[in-house]
């Protein structure tokens, strides 16, 4: 039996032969690319993390054009930076094992301004031996900010590795926690 479902979570699925177009988007805590198709953002990453490389290779086909879906983001990480966001309206279409969908659906679930411990992610999809598999599985998020794999922590309570780099982890972190 699953804790939890993700059923009312906007994680969609990727299709093949789907035009993609992508956009860099400026932030406070540095420009971020979006890849999206006509229907779903399928990549938002910072675009000077180590990371970046390895996740847009696999989307050699993302066309600087943009799209309405591009400026629907832009415009959301916008009020999301500004603090009249918590929650973001933007359809996602991902594509990993079911493990990784399963720990992407359950970062959606954290609220705004709060954090969980990979333990806890872990426990929520059933897998409570699964911590070191839930920490690969958010390392592979193609999706920052959105997929909120910065409101993740150690067991601790001590901030543990991100991505995008600790010093955004801890941005992104003190800035939801001055806006709850």
């Amino acid at each position: 039996m699953r804790i939890f479902d993700g059923k009312n979570l906007n994680i969609g699925y990727t299709h093949l032969n789907m035009q993609l177009y992508q956009t860099i988007i400026s932030s406070p805590i540095g420009d971020l690319v979006a890849i999206a198709s006509d229907d779903h953002l399928v990549m938002l990453e910072f675009a000077d993390s180590d990371e970046f490389t390895e996740k847009l290779v696999r989307f050699p086909d993302a066309t600087s054009e943009t799209n309405i879906l591009l400026k629907k983001i832009e415009q959301e990480l916008g009020e999301y930076f500004e603090w009249t966001r918590k929650q973001f309206d933007i359809p996602l279409a991902v594509d990993g094992t079911d493990f990784q969908k399963d720990a992407w659906k359950w970062l959606q679930a954290i609220p705004y301004g709060e954090t969980r411990s990979y333990g806890e992610q872990a426990k929520m999809i059933s897998r409570p031996k699964a911590v070191r598999a839930i920490g690969g599985a958010n390392h592979n998020n193609r999706i920052v900010i959105i997929i909120p794999c910065h409101r993740v922590i150690g067991a601790s309570g001590r901030l543990v590795g991100y991505g995008g780099g600790m010093e955004r982890k801890v941005w992104l972190l003190e800035h939801e926690k001055k806006h709850r």
